[in-house]
């Protein structure tokens, strides 16, 4: 099992989002929101050098809706590795959204600049079990 430190960032009071530092195959350190609800990861598409876009045609199962927004405009890329401390994540296709407005709403409470949602999909496959009074993040690496 695999045991990572996790950032929880109060952004307004009671208002708490959990993020976890990761690494782009460059070895670029990057933060990720940890998004329970998200069914699957998505990438801030403005991150050009950490993706190849995919012409899919199954690009619909990778639509996104936003809770205030309605449907977002949303393309289908292909990572690299990404690592999360031991777990290495390779080529997973992910949901690509322009994330400027979330990194605006970061810059007002941290120095942290968001890479993405770390969605349901990797969270589903590795375990992921969430301890919020010891801000720790445990993986099965194993699955």
């Amino acid at each position: 099992m695999l045991e990572l430190d996790l950032q929880i960032i109060e952004l307004e009071r009671d208002n708490y989002h959990i993020m976890l530092e990761g690494e782009f195959h460059d070895g670029e350190k990057c933060m990720w929101i940890v998004d329970t609800g998200a069914s699957k990861t998505v990438l801030d598409k403005n991150l050009e050098d950490y993706y190849q876009l995919l012409d899919t045609e199954n690009a619909d199962e990778f639509q996104s809706a936003g809770i205030n927004e309605g449907m977002v405009d949303t393309q289908v890329g292909i990572t690299g590795h990404l690592r999360f401390g031991k777990l290495l994540v390779e080529e997973l296709k992910v949901a690509l959204i322009d994330l400027s407005h979330v990194n605006d709403i970061y810059s007002k409470y941290s120095d942290y600049k968001i890479a993405g949602l770390l969605g349901g999909d990797i969270l589903k496959k590795h375990g992921a079990v969430i301890d919020y009074n010891k801000s720790k993040m445990f993986f099965f690496l194993d699955r």
